[in-house]
């Protein structure tokens, strides 16, 4: 590719305009409302004036280079800014098309590295350039040995595909709570915005009115299911908008992921970067016998999006997956090593001091403060409840050594089966609180370059955990060990 400045397509002069005000439009709706005498129509014009305005400005400032060593990207106007990034850095690029981008053919680009998919940093993002010259400026960026292409290394072993049956898992995820959130709060301050009159809703305060008089317990009862459904029916429509057509595959060096209904998102990962996978399966999705999986890879956080490897989808197939991404089948059927008895009584010991701490202090205000002794009694719950969580917690604990990969289980609201590769492994890390010395227990932390940086295995008999690390990595731990 030439060294010279180019500018993103031309037809992102239809999209850029758009976007902006689309972001505009609660702002643009309010002022039209709130101006009187016509005011409130001429300023509402002037600010989509000014959206559009942006939005073109945007395509006019941007131009971005592509050299052998470096990908620069330059914005602005008033305050110019480049930002560079060397391809060695690279570790994802994604192709992302929302619906307007998709009907004029134009994709859009986000070149992943090490760097720019840490909280807080910022990657190089294109927005946007045509479909077939961003599936060729991936091609360049991930294969960079000379006679490697796309083509020459086509998809040919298809991982996993989305079947419609997977979409019960969706009301199991609760996404459809922050929907609801962002919707009540946009109407909340659209609503405060525009300054309507309560008398034009005199149908909705009867109702309101009528609703007040029912008895306390069945408004809560009315508000619990209806919210269970709208969350139920959120999760359901957010699951297929982000997953619908959701495709694994692999090629010769690349894992290649693509998802989504109106806005459709490639990403794809070397393998030659994959340290490992995460299966994890919160509280809910595991009481519906689902989970999900994603890759343990350099340069991507731990539940990046980028990460994803298969949406809530039977615990089986999240199993499977894991093991046809690894390659090696012994890393989900392994049979796991348990932590003892002392690993069992510390996990009771805790849920029960914490259950009997709370009962006392309830029970302690009740007798001096006057509080209802009714709130001490239901705390008395938390005993069976704790022991039952207590037990879960232990009987998730576990680890394990598979052919040069180290396995570790644990949690509970949210149980993970972590697999990493040991030749990932930069490091380790051996933690022990005052109550682990007593028992004779330690915590081990793998630090890697991969996904979260470190990966703990919760409450190792001590022995164990030095053998266990000793075996993953022979030879790191020599000069710290005192052998008998």
């Amino acid at each position: 590719m030439s060294d010279e400045w180019r500018r993103l397509d031309a037809r992102m002069l239809a999209v850029h305009p758009v976007q902006e005000v689309v972001r505009l439009l609660p702002v643009l709706i309010g002022v039209l409302f709130i101006g009187r005498g016509g005011q409130g129509q001429i300023w509402s014009l002037v600010g989509l004036g000014l959206a559009v305005a942006a939005g073109l400005l945007r395509w006019f400032t941007t131009t971005y280079q592509v050299t052998a060593d470096h990908v620069r990207v330059r914005r602005g106007l008033v305050s110019r800014r480049e930002l560079s990034v060397p391809r060695d850095r690279i570790r994802t690029v994604d192709l992302t098309s929302r619906p307007l981008q998709r009907v004029l053919g134009l994709t859009r680009v986000v070149i992943g590295t090490g760097r720019a998919d840490r909280a807080g940093a910022e990657g190089v993002t294109l927005d946007a350039l045509a479909t077939a010259e961003a599936s060729r400026l991936r091609a360049e960026l991930l294969h960079r040995r000379s006679g490697s292409s796309e083509h020459a290394a086509p998809l040919v072993d298809v991982l996993a595909e989305l079947r419609p049956s997977w979409v019960r898992y969706g009301p199991f995820t609760l996404s459809g709570i922050a929907a609801i959130g962002v919707v009540v709060g946009s109407l909340a301050n659209l609503l405060n915005e525009v300054r309507l009159d309560r008398d034009d809703f005199g149908a909705v305060e009867s109702f309101l009115g009528r609703t007040a008089a029912a008895p306390v317990w069945l408004l809560v009862i009315g508000v619990l299911v209806l919210t269970l459904v709208l969350v139920s029916v959120l999760s359901v429509v957010a699951y297929v908008l982000a997953f619908w057509n959701f495709r694994l595959a692999r090629g010769e060096g690349v894992l290649r992921v693509t998802r989504g209904l109106l806005t459709t998102r490639q990403t794809t990962i070397e393998l030659r970067r994959l340290r490992g996978a995460e299966v994890s399966e919160p509280l809910l999705l595991r009481a519906a016998r689902g989970a999900r999986c994603s890759a343990i890879t350099t340069g991507l956080r731990g539940e990046h999006s980028s990460s994803v490897l298969l949406p809530p989808a039977p615990r089986v197939e999240a199993h499977r997956v894991a093991s046809d991404v690894l390659r090696d089948p012994a890393v989900t059927a392994e049979e796991l090593v348990r932590h003892g008895t002392r690993a069992h009584s510390r996990r009771y010991t805790r849920a029960l001091s914490v259950a009997a701490g709370v009962t006392a202090v309830l029970a302690a205000l009740a007798v001096f403060a006057g509080w209802p002794a009714w709130m001490w009694q239901v705390a008395l719950a938390s005993f069976p409840i704790g022991a039952a969580l207590a037990e879960d917690r232990y009987r998730n604990l576990g680890h394990a050594l598979v052919n040069g990969k180290l396995v570790f289980r644990q949690g509970s609201l949210v149980r993970r089966r972590q697999v990493l590769a040991t030749d990932g492994v930069i490091g380790w890390v051996f933690h022990r609180s005052f109550f682990q010395r007593r028992a004779g227990l330690l915590s081990l932390t793998a630090t890697t370059a991969a996904g979260r940086q470190h990966y703990t295995g919760v409450d190792i008999p001590a022995a164990e955990a030095i053998a266990l690390a000793d075996a993953a990595e022979p030879g790191l731990l020599e000069p710290f060990l005192v052998r008998r």
